[in-house]
């Protein structure tokens, strides 16, 4: 495997060999923690990469040591020729998958298995229907519920995402975790993090030791089981003896994984970000339309990565407002 060039190693020689591409800004859900309640201003059409802008530039970063991409959105599998896309990237030598909300995933999944993609990661933040209708301002639960079973069934590596809210699905940790005890999937709990319009504040912080004491509370000590994390993993990830599946932390907030950081974002309408947090984005797509080349760009963009989390190194930068003037999560790519 070709080891990754200067260009995707930035000054505390991370090495950036994952690369995550929004598809489009588009979604049809709307949740809460994603997306402003009333929405946000799409980027006009001709600002939108075209799928083979995407895949020159997906080759660019595979070409300097890339061999992960995931496709994001918004919703990924809304994009029209989002078919097309999977097919182009799956061409290059990497590991492709794709984190989806899962209402339409159904549809794909022979193309995913024609394409080779078996990674998906679902949303889904509630078990609760009235719940999962409340955050995502859509009533699709049942629709999702029953995806993932089937994507379970059709060999699929499934992992569902769970972003935990104080006051609003907490009480639900131990129910996830107990859906791995005869399904083969990853639960991922996810620290709320801050995005333009989604109303953060720490008070609705559920941490990485708030779930291990409520695990802690519900489990025997003996059964629980510390798994060892891959490396670049984002996730702090466990076991409950003898269920088929685990659960992982992500602690973006409490507890973040900077110094392993192998990811870079690449926004739909191709801004480079080089952390999720980053206030600053590199234009990617105007060179390319011009017919420069983006190596450039892209290695100015990773030498300027910093060492935490865009610079926000403890809880009280985190915490001030003003730090986070930043895209919406949708906007952004996950």
């Amino acid at each position: 495997m070709m080891k990754p060039s200067s260009i995707l190693t930035d000054t505390f020689g991370r090495e950036h060999t994952y690369l995550r591409i929004s598809l489009t800004e588009r979604c049809n859900l709307r949740c809460t923690y994603c997306m402003p309640a009333d929405g946000i201003a799409l980027s006009p059409k001709s600002h939108i990469m075209t799928y083979e802008e995407i895949y020159t530039i997906a080759k660019e970063f595979v070409d300097n040591g890339v061999t992960k991409i995931r496709l994001t959105g918004g919703e990924p599998l809304v994009r029209k020729d989002v078919g097309l896309i999977m097919e182009k990237l799956a061409t290059l030598p990497v590991e492709l998958a794709i984190t989806t909300n899962g209402v339409i995933v159904d549809k794909f999944i022979e193309q995913f298995k024609k394409i080779g993609l078996r990674k998906i990661n679902v949303s889904l933040d509630s078990l609760n229907n009235d719940k999962n209708t409340a955050i995502t301002r859509r009533d699709y639960f049942t629709k999702v519920y029953n995806n993932i079973q089937l994507l379970i069934k059709e060999g699929f590596d499934v992992k569902v995402n769970c972003v935990l809210m104080k006051g609003f699905n907490e009480h639900e940790i131990i129910d996830f975790i107990e859906l791995t005890k005869t399904h083969p999937l990853q639960i991922r709990f996810i620290e709320f993090m801050p995005f333009d319009g989604n109303k953060w504040n720490l008070d609705k912080l559920v941490s990485l030791e708030d779930i291990l004491k409520e695990v802690y509370s519900h489990y025997d000590v003996n059964s629980f089981v510390r798994l060892k994390d891959a490396p670049n993993d984002t996730a702090k990830n466990y076991q409950i003896k003898n269920y088929k599946g685990s659960f992982a932390v992500i602690s973006s907030v409490t507890n973040p994984f900077c110094d392993s950081c192998n990811r870079i974002r690449l926004t739909a309408n191709g801004q480079l970000k080089n952390c999720l947090f980053s206030t600053s984005e590199s234009d990617l797509l105007t060179p390319l339309r011009e017919g420069k080349s983006i190596a450039t760009v892209i290695q100015k963009a990773v030498l300027a990565k910093k060492k935490i989390r865009s610079g926000m190194e403890t809880l009280e930068q985190f915490k001030d407002p003003d730090s986070h003037n930043n895209r919406s999560m949708i906007a952004i790519g996950g």
